[in-house]
């Protein structure tokens, strides 16, 4: 069986930088403020097949005497979704600690995880012949195994698909907080990559050049790798609980106020930011719920509204009966109003004649209405008047036909979202999505019906790379 190898450079390559992922998530007046600026860096064509990722523009620096993986056409892969790893006990590194070392892979893995449906677990006590993925470091002639490290020089690694990892500890491993030496956690991505089954890619920017770029502060996945690992275990599917955009005020140069939004999904305890300029999820996310939304319920949160208007900016969360006001500027929630109540406060008290639980809800902002949803039906909440409209409650069918005969999610909606990147409105229910037809729709099909619910697609197709992690890499 062949392995695959990562070597030394033959040119200086440019990696993105990105957050590292163990770092806090700075307060919502301190994040992303360009959402909607495109970044010249991350510009790329999609790729339409994994060959066109093998051979991009970095061809010309192949090293010839490299054992390669296979071509695309033979690629494998792992059958199952969860897979376990290892360091072995009897090969650890002797350069970083142990506890660095079991970071640094577990972090690796996560990497992958955070774009591919793939869990990682580490595994310190099932039998060594049934663990997925098994690491060690060596020297020379190491671990029984057919190939010879050569000494600190052109070999760091080398990786089996489907199988195991050896590191060359004659080289200078150093941790990503180091700009010296070899990045363990570098060479670890790109090693697990052959192991999950990915060939070289010939492509700067790609973790899966065969040659390895100088160690910078921190890296992320390249969008070639993304697609090209996502060729093999397809992409990330799932409902979500709510999803909506924040968002915020902020002054330029010349003195104007501008608005900017970042958007956020949420599900379960977890919480992902959606680059809309990159479009794709913020790499080292999702992100436990009190880690950076401060006060809020830890979990299953069914709904989120911002009232915007003249005199009003408020942000308020449903969960349950209950509802909590946010602070945007304090980046916690409100414990009390201004009258000294506490929150949460029921639903029912704050929004007269909604239901409670809820399903989901958003604000219309031209309206000046709450959608409110419960089960197969819709309130819509005058905010000026702080009553549900006469006319309502209505089946959602009727205040949102389908387009196409029984395409329609009917009943419990997971989330209603108006996204201010497509001024569109959108329905999630499960795996899909429905947009609602907007003005822009209209003017260029004139007999679509107000409000009509586009045939149903895939989140995954339109939002990309929200994907679970292992929870036992959470709190990275």
């Amino acid at each position: 069986m062949l392995a695959a190898s990562i070597f030394r450079p033959t040119l200086l390559l440019c990696w993105l930088a990105a957050p590292q992922p163990a770092q806090p998530e700075a307060l919502f007046h301190s994040r992303d403020h360009s959402d909607l600026q495109l970044s010249p860096l991350r510009q790329a064509k999609p790729i339409t097949d994994l060959h066109d990722a093998q051979v991009g523009e970095g061809q010309k620096n192949r090293i010839t005497h490299m054992h390669e993986m296979p071509a695309a056409g033979a690629a494998r892969a792992f059958s199952k979704k969860t897979l376990s790893w290892r360091l072995a006990r009897e090969a650890p590194s002797g350069q970083l600690s142990l506890h660095e070392q079991r970071a640094i892979f577990t972090l690796a893995f996560r990497m992958w995880s955070e774009v591919t449906p793939l869990h990682f677990r580490e595994d310190l006590t099932a039998p060594g012949a049934t663990v997925d993925i098994k690491l060690g470091f060596g020297r020379g002639r190491h671990l029984g195994c057919p190939r010879v490290f050569d000494g600190s020089g052109q070999e760091f690694a080398h990786a089996w698909r489907l199988g195991d990892i050896h590191f060359d500890d004659d080289e200078h491993f150093t941790p990503p907080s180091s700009d010296a030496g070899i990045s363990l956690l570098k060479v670890a991505v790109h090693e697990i990559g052959h192991v999950l089954g990915l060939p070289h890619i010939y492509r700067t920017g790609s973790i899966m050049q065969p040659n390895y770029s100088p160690q910078e502060s921190a890296f992320e996945l390249d969008w070639s790798d993304r697609k090209a690992i996502q060729r093999l275990y397809g992409s990330c599917e799932g409902s979500f609980d709510t999803a909506f955009d924040w968002i915020h005020k902020e002054r330029n140069q010349y003195g104007e106020v501008m608005v900017r939004f970042s958007t956020y999904f949420f599900r379960n305890s977890w919480y992902w930011l959606y680059e809309n300029r990159n479009n794709r999820t913020r790499y080292g996310d999702p992100i436990q719920i009190p880690t950076g939304w401060h006060g809020l319920p830890t979990q299953n949160i069914d709904a989120f509204i911002h009232i915007w208007t003249w005199r009003r900016d408020e942000r308020y969360f449903f969960k349950g009966n209950q509802y909590w006001r946010y602070d945007s500027d304090k980046d916690q929630a409100h414990t009390e109003d201004e009258q000294g109540k506490r929150y949460p406060k029921s639903i029912s008290e704050g929004f007269p004649g909604i239901p409670s639980p809820l399903d989901t809800a958003f604000y219309h902002r031209r309206q000046q209405l709450i959608y409110f949803f419960k089960e197969s039906f819709v309130f819509a909440f005058d905010v000026n008047r702080n009553q549900v409209l006469n006319s309502y409650p209505k089946k959602i069918t009727e205040v949102f036909p389908a387009i196409k005969p029984q395409d329609h999610p009917f009943r419990n909606i997971d989330s209603a979202y108006y996204s201010y990147a497509h001024n569109s409105i959108f329905f999630f229910k499960g795996n899909a999505y429905w947009k609602v037809v907007n003005d822009k729709d209209r003017q260029q099909n004139s007999r679509l019906p107000s409000n009509g619910l586009l045939p149903k697609k895939s989140i995954s197709e339109k939002w990309f790379d929200l994907c679970d992690v292992h929870t036992s890499t959470l709190n990275m």
